[in-house]
């Protein structure tokens, strides 16, 4: 594997298991075996790894949650989703979402990843209304989504996001 790709691998997975702020660029630099060289020829900055490190996150949660959809194509697309939350509750040990735990760490005038959060999101609220049969309930049930992903990092179990399937299987029946 090429630097480059180490350096993402590492970057993300240390600020998903540890947070961005207490993960240093000798840290990623040690963990994914590269020169220091090797990680200054490749990224400006601690801010820039992260901008990469969310682009590689964002595309891999979707890849995941398409294909998870894809292979469970008796259950309604939707509901299907919440089950993908269990799932990665499960893998990731209630980590919750990385975009939103980088965005408690972040300051406010932090705009390049700021701008790479809010574009996932959009992304995301996009996909769910592609998944309903009436848009107007779109927004409502992202946010249920958006909850459930904070309620069972917070409290570490599967209830909210059973709740918010309940909620969501009673509102598109």
């Amino acid at each position: 594997m090429k630097p480059y790709q180490r350096i993402i691998e590492t970057a993300t997975r240390l600020f998903h298991r540890q947070g961005y702020n207490s993960t240093g660029i000798n840290q990623i630099i040690e963990e994914a075996q590269v020169a220091k060289g090797s990680f200054y020829y490749n990224f400006k900055s601690k801010q820039d790894v992260c901008i990469a490190s969310l682009n590689a996150r964002h595309d891999y949660w979707f890849g995941q949650l398409q294909q998870f959809i894809s292979d469970h194509s008796e259950e309604e697309p939707i509901i299907c989703a919440f089950s993908f939350l269990s799932k990665m509750n499960e893998k990731e040990a209630f980590r919750g979402c990385s975009f939103l735990n980088i965005l408690s760490e972040i300051s406010a005038d932090d705009g390049p990843i700021l701008d790479v959060i809010q574009s996932h999101k959009n992304d995301l609220r996009a996909y769910i209304a592609s998944l309903l049969p009436h848009k107007d309930q779109a927004d409502h049930v992202y946010l249920l989504f958006e909850s459930a992903i904070i309620e069972s990092q917070l409290f570490k179990q599967q209830w909210p996001v059973e709740k918010a399937k309940n909620i969501v299987t009673s509102l598109i029946t």
